[in-house]
C-alpha cells in the first residue's frame, strides 16, 4: 500500500523540490497480490460452508437445418444463425473429493429446467448440503453427472472458484504486469495481466472428445482503493487445422453479507472463427452459510441497511 505523508510535510517537500521516489511497479503488484492471495485463502476455507441459488442461461448455436432451396436474394445471403436457449435453476455449493482434498469443485441440485419444476427448493437444498458434507465420492460424481443430463451444449463448470488461482502458493506459477485502469460497475479498478508459466493448473478444453490442456492467460481486476478482487478474466485459443476456437470467461466477485468474497456472475463464450457457438451465463443469489450440525440450519444474511 502507498504511504501518505501528512499534508504539511508533503507541502514542505514539494516547495523544496525534494519529492520522494514513487513506489515501484513491482512493489505495487506485490501489494495487490498480497491482498488477492489473502482473499483467496479466506474463500478456500469458507466456500465449503456457503450455498446459493444459481440461475444458468445457455444460448447455443443450433446445428444447420437440412438443405432447403432458397430463391431470389435470399439465395445470395448466408443463412442466419439460430440459437437454442435453456434456463436451469439449481441450488449451488462447493466441496472436494477425497483424493484431492484441496481442489474445490462446484456441485448442484437442479430445481427447474426451462420453467419446469423438478424439485422444491427446500428438497434440492437439503439434498445438496448432505451431498457436500458426504465423504462418498461416488455420490458426488452422480451429482455432477445429473447436471450434465439436461441436454446442455458445451457447458462449463468450476469457474465460480477461479479466485483460487491466486492463492499464496500459486502466485509463482504466473507472471503479472500492470495493464491499466477500468471500471467494474461503480468501482474504479486496477487491471493486472497474467500468464501462466508453470504449475499443474490450466484450462481444459474438450474438442472431438479429446482433452486439450491450455495454459491460463487473462486479467485480474482489483478495486483501486484497497486491491480487493472484483473480476477475473480468462482467455484461450486453440487451433485444429484452419479451425480456430476461442474461449472467453469473466467472473465477477462481491463481498457477501458474511464478509467473504463470492461470485455474483460468470459469463463464458465460445467462438469458432468469428461465430459465437455457445454463451453460458451464471448468476447467483446472495450466498448463505450453513452450520455443520445435522439439522442443516442456515444463517440468513443480515438485512440491508
Amino acid at each position: 500500500m502507498r504511504a501518505l505523508l501528512p499534508v504539511c510535510a508533503a507541502s514542505l517537500l514539494t516547495a523544496a523540490g525534494l519529492q520522494g521516489p514513487p513506489p515501484s511497479r513491482d512493489g505495487q503488484i506485490a501489494s495487490i497480490l498480497a491482498r488477492v492471495s489473502e482473499e483467496a485463502g479466506v474463500f478456500q476455507a469458507t466456500a465449503p460452508k456457503m450455498i446459493s441459488q444459481e440461475t444458468f442461461q445457455q444460448r447455443a448455436l443450433k446445428p444447420p437445418r437440412r438443405f432447403r432451396p432458397r430463391l431470389g436474394n435470399a439465395a445470395l445471403q448466408p443463412p442466419k444463425p439460430e440459437y437454442r436457449t435453456r434456463t436451469i435453476v439449481s441450488e449451488y455449493g462447493y466441496s472436494t473429493f477425497r483424493d484431492a482434498p484441496n481442489a474445490l469443485h462446484e456441485f448442484r441440485q437442479v430445481v427447474s429446467v426451462d420453467g419446469r419444476p423438478l424439485a422444491s427448493q427446500e428438497k434440492a437444498r437439503r439434498t445438496l448440503t448432505m451431498g457436500l458434507r458426504s465423504e462418498d465420492d461416488a455420490l458426488k460424481k452422480r451429482m455432477l453427472e445429473d447436471f450434465e443430463k439436461h441436454g446442455l451444449v458445451g457447458a462449463v463448470t468450476d469457474f465460480g472458484q477461479v479466485l483460487l488461482l491466486f492463492g499464496r502458493r500459486q502466485l509463482d506459477d504466473y507472471t503479472f504486469r500492470l495493464e491499466g485502469d477500468g471500471m467494474v460497475g461503480a468501482e474504479a479498478a486496477t487491471i493486472l495481466h497474467f500468464e501462466q508459466r508453470g504449475g499443474a493448473g490450466g484450462l481444459v478444453i474438450f474438442e472431438k472428445r479429446k482433452a486439450i490442456h491450455q495454459p491460463l492467460e487473462g486479467q485480474l481486476w482489483v478495486r483501486r482503493a484497497d486491491s480487493r478482487p472484483l473480476r477475473v478474466v480468462l482467455r484461450t485459443t486453440t487451433k485444429d487445422g484452419d479451425r480456430v476456437t476461442r474461449h472467453e470467461a469473466s467472473v465477477d466477485y462481491e463481498l457477501s453479507h458474511h464478509g467473504v468474497l463470492a461470485p455474483v456472475s460468470v459469463v463464458h463464450r465460445q467462438f469458432v472463427g468469428s461465430n459465437l457457438v455457445v454463451e453460458n451465463v451464471f448468476r447467483y443469489s446472495p450466498f448463505r452459510m450453513f452450520s455443520a450440525d445435522t439439522e442443516m440450519k442456515f444463517s440468513d444474511p443480515a438485512p440491508a441497511k
